[in-house]
């Protein structure tokens, strides 16, 4: 990051460019003086949720929770009608996570753009550069104009309306990306890791279309949103240089009515310094950020703790559905002694087979011989047949001529 900058800064030396510090940061060491804001620029946020303030960056949209909102606008208008600006930023997030990044130089931005996206501003004059996931390839970046006469967040298609394109991949890089706008005479070019994206001198989408030139007394901002799944946009620097027509010294304005004082509370002691009523405030201020920043780490651990009791379910079932290892070894053990086995007793059903074959063949071919064999020999005489059937016959008839005779000698009985 210092590379780039010191680049920048001997870039602008060169060609005779002035940087611009009422509407830049992050060109020293340190972002904030006082880690609590940033000279010259206004922080909001919405949701309740304000961008994060570190040392070197401003976490425009936090990794968690998602749906958040989150901007920087500079206080004081740029003066020049050329300009260079240098802005350098990071996005990452989870494989499937959304949002959009705008930089703005808008007309009364602060109010009539706020921390909106270019899908949620009405009517605003002014310029939008959006980098977001648009078009499916990984990310890209859209030029976006517009004098006031459009109503951006009621059109029926807003993408339809951007006058340049370019892809480019910004998320989870591991490096902040980049970004430089030039504007110079009617030339306006957007640089994006010293490759052109954006290069045009007109403006072919407004209802009247016009040569690009940005007038004076506008504002920069930057504004982030995040989707359910959020991306967290972080934004490391902004750098406003003069181009190399415009001398150093800017246009004299009228000088603004200096705001009367805020009388001092009847309650406070007299001798109470401001400083002290100063470092009240910001410690009061810092405690309700504290507060906020605990509701939220204590609404974060009970989700985490929800889903650490849903993975112990899942782990469990998964246990129970799924063999041990003990339990595989075993079984594999004992299909190896099975083959194994097998294998042993492989030839011994071999010689078996083939002595059922053998006994099978004679079997087939002895037996008729055997059965005739028995048939014969076991086989009654005829002979001896014929003399018992006519045995029995002259027996029976022996024994009915002896009934007879009884019968016809008995004595006769009379009624």
């Amino acid at each position: 990051m210092h590379f780039f900058y010191c680049l920048s800064l001997l870039a602008a030396s060169g060609s005779a460019q002035y940087l611009v510090e009422s509407s830049s940061f992050g060109q020293n060491e340190k972002i904030s003086p006082n880690n609590y804001a940033i000279p010259g620029w206004h922080i909001t946020g919405d949701g309740g949720q304000v961008p994060q303030l570190m040392s070197d960056k401003v976490i425009l949209t936090p990794p968690y929770p998602g749906n958040q909102r989150g901007a920087v606008w500079a206080d004081a208008r740029v003066s020049q009608s050329e300009w260079v600006a240098q802005f350098e930023f990071r996005a990452t997030g989870p494989e499937r996570g959304g949002g959009n990044l705008q930089i703005w130089y808008a007309k009364d931005g602060p109010t009539s753009v706020g921390t909106s996206s270019i899908y949620t501003a009405g009517y605003f004059d002014g310029f939008v550069l959006v980098i977001d996931p648009y078009g499916g390839k990984g990310g890209g970046i859209r030029g976006f104009m517009n004098d006031g006469s459009l109503d951006y967040k009621n059109y029926h298609s807003v993408d339809s309306l951007a006058f340049g394109h370019c892809d480019y991949s910004y998320r989870n890089l591991g490096r902040p990306s980049k970004l430089q706008i030039r504007q110079e005479g009617t030339t306006f070019e957007v640089i994006i890791d010293d490759k052109l994206c954006i290069s045009t001198d007109k403006v072919p989408k407004l209802p009247n279309p016009q040569t690009i030139r940005m007038p004076p007394d506008y504002h920069f901002g930057i504004t982030a949103a995040s989707a359910e799944t959020p991306d967290s946009f972080e934004t490391y620097k902004f750098m406003l240089f003069t181009s190399k027509s415009i001398t150093r010294e800017e246009p004299k304005r009228p000088q603004e009515p200096v705001a009367e004082q805020p009388q001092i509370n009847v309650d406070t002691p007299p001798d109470t310094p401001a400083s002290s009523i100063d470092q009240s405030k910001q410690f009061e201020d810092l405690h309700d950020r504290l507060q906020t920043l605990t509701h939220l780490v204590d609404s974060l651990m009970s989700e985490v703790k929800v889903l650490a009791e849903k993975s112990e379910g899942r782990h469990q079932e998964l246990a129970r559905n799924v063999m041990s290892v003990d339990r595989l070894n075993a079984m594999d053990q004992r299909l190896q002694s099975i083959e194994k086995t097998v294998r042993d007793y492989q030839g011994q059903f071999s010689s078996l087979q083939s002595v059922l074959k053998d006994s099978h063949s004679s079997l087939v071919e002895s037996l008729p011989k055997h059965m005739g064999d028995i048939i014969t020999t076991s086989a009654p005489r005829m002979g001896l047949l014929l003399f018992v059937f006519i045995g029995v016959q002259l027996l029976l008839a022996g024994a009915y001529v002896i009934y007879k005779r009884r019968r016809a000698n008995g004595p006769k009985k009379y009624l």
